[in-house]
């Protein structure tokens, strides 16, 4: 798998945009929303008392841009390399491949056309925390990183091209990373829901991102990282809180993205694997041990309606990997868990997909990244 400084299908985007140069590490974080800071109040009234916050609406965009349209059609093999090894193990259910290895039910597909799509989401991912790899910081010349779930092994082969000095290891519980990697990056089948079997512990930094229905006991987790990592070293974990909303009015409560929603909710609870995850990370790291520990929260928009051209291009990319993902979010656990209707799902997400291309539907959700640090003396 190419790392993202060679993907040639975006590079238009960052060179008609100085301001946003996907390799610049120089470039300032997007605002949180400082309205979710604490994660104590409310959403609602969150949200209402901080329309500072705000995302301007481009009212003259459409979906018939040439510089978006491509990006919000329905086919991902045109903007990501094809990941040429096999996926060695797992099982078939509904057309899509799910893994075979791990303690519990992994919701989501580990299929070639879901790598691709994770690809996607990586770039959006460093977007959204101003075009860098992690915001915590990293200890100089570092000798061990640990990427748990893996799943592409994108972010693990690209922090091993940055910090050559590091052995980086991706985990997972699907062998589907590329065969060909820099030559300080490897991956190892694992399911981290376990007891770790890492040979140290004597981590520099731990990184985490998107174990979105993988992760049952968060505070068993966050306790391992902690007995994982060398004393001053970081752990950073980052993911999405996935309950849209929008500022104006223009998501009704009735509209098929909010019944996706629920119905995300229900299945992800019935598997044990709650969606509200992220908004528990800052207590259990603290709980855990973790010292300075930061949280920032991100508004991801869901289309190319922000005015502001980061944000646009934040929200193109999330727009497409949703309207790709809806199938491989909700068919598992729509089925197998929920005991639902395949049929009636493929109705749902036609009409989901439909209000998703709607450039009057000005509709974001959450980004939570969280990092801390393992004290110095314990």
């Amino acid at each position: 798998m190419a790392p993202l400084s060679t993907l040639p299908q975006f590079d238009h985007w960052f060179s008609d945009n100085p301001g946003l140069q996907k390799d610049d590490q120089r470039a300032a974080d997007q605002q949180p929303c400082a309205a979710l800071q604490d994660g104590s109040a409310p959403l609602l009234d969150l949200m209402a008392a901080h329309n500072e916050d705000l995302i301007h609406v481009d009212e003259t965009q459409s979906f018939e841009d040439e510089t978006y349209a491509s990006l919000v059609s329905d086919d991902a093999s045109s903007y990501v390399t094809s990941i040429e090894s096999h996926i060695r193990h797992g099982i078939e259910e509904n057309g899509r491949q799910y893994p075979a290895y791990g303690r519990n039910m992994y919701g989501l597909p580990i299929d070639e056309r879901e790598q691709e799509r994770n690809n996607i989401q990586h770039v959006k991912f460093r977007l959204i925390i101003g075009g860098r790899l992690h915001r915590a910081p990293m200890l100089p010349a570092p000798a061990r990183i640990l990427d748990l779930g893996t799943g592409s092994g994108i972010w693990a082969i690209e922090a091993a091209d940055q910090y050559e000095t590091a052995s980086v290891t991706g985990v997972d519980i699907a062998p589907v990373q590329p065969e060909w990697v820099p030559p300080n990056c490897q991956f190892e089948v694992q399911d981290i829901e376990d007891e770790w079997l890492f040979s140290t512990t004597n981590f520099d930094f731990i990184h985490a991102r998107e174990l979105i229905m993988a992760i049952r006991d968060w505070d068993r987790l966050f306790r391992q990282a902690f007995d994982h990592l060398r004393p001053g070293a970081y752990m950073e974990v980052g993911g999405t809180y996935p309950t849209p909303t929008s500022d104006d009015g223009t998501l009704p409560a009735d509209s098929h993205l909010k019944e996706v929603q629920r119905l995300f909710f229900e299945m992800a609870e019935a598997m044990g694997a709650s969606l509200n995850a992220p908004t528990l990370w800052k207590a259990q790291m603290e709980r855990a041990g973790f010292v300075d520990v930061s949280e920032s929260v991100y508004k991801v928009p869901q289309g190319i309606w922000p005015r502001d051209a980061r944000l646009k291009e934040i929200g193109a990319y999330e727009n497409f990997s949703l309207r790709n993902g809806l199938d491989a979010y909700l068919l598992r656990g729509y089925t197998a868990v929920l005991g639902g209707d395949p049929d009636e799902l493929q109705v749902l997400i036609a009409e989901t997909k439909r209000e998703l291309r709607n450039p009057r539907m000005h509709s974001y959700i959450f980004y939570y990244n969280v990092y801390g640090r393992k004290p110095l003396s314990l």
